[in-house]
């Protein structure tokens, strides 16, 4: 995840999800829907930045329960940093 301050009072989100990655359509279209419904619910919580996702692997073998917990755990780190 790549972010950056941003000058409003809320979050954004932008997801890459690269064909190198996730080779089938369905998968890279569940991984956007993973990340921005993660996102969704914990936006009111969150800092005010801009933020893109990118996977950097590929998500062979990963299950939903999975990329669940990664961005669970990359937003929860998120709000670490901005509480410094």
């Amino acid at each position: 995840m790549h972010y950056r301050p941003n000058e409003l009072d809320t979050a954004r989100l932008g997801v890459v999800v690269a064909k190198r990655f996730a080779r089938q359509a369905s998968q890279r279209s569940l991984v956007k829907r993973i990340v921005r419904e993660q996102f969704r619910r914990r936006r009111a919580t969150l800092p005010a930045f801009d933020l893109v996702v990118r996977l950097n692997a590929p998500i062979v073998g990963a299950t939903r329960a999975m990329i669940n917990d990664d961005m669970a755990q990359l937003l929860d780190r998120l709000q670490g940093r901005s509480e410094k």
